[in-house]
């Protein structure tokens, strides 16, 4: 199985419902990188990924996006490939 890595919060509902997906997928470590407890690691997550929001979901080096994005690809039946 891939690696997960997200960038989250401590209250970030999008963050839970990420992880309830990918939970349904099997996967069951996350690297989770909290970005509400200090500024340069969400300057990090914002200059790996142009985003200014959480989550942000890398699958191995893929970044895949938010939750939205996230759900899309598993919408299409590309979620299982990448997690593989």
């Amino acid at each position: 199985m891939a690696a997960v890595t997200m960038y989250t919060t401590a209250v970030c509902p999008y963050c839970q419902m990420a992880k309830r997906l990918l939970a349904s997928k099997g996967v069951t470590a996350i690297e989770e990188i909290r970005v509400d407890q200090d500024p340069q690691v969400r300057e990090a997550m914002m200059a790996r990924t142009g985003r200014r929001t959480v989550p942000q979901i890398y699958i191995g080096e893929q970044h895949v996006g938010g939750f939205d994005d996230l759900s899309a690809l598993d919408r299409a039946g590309k979620l299982d490939p990448l997690l593989k």
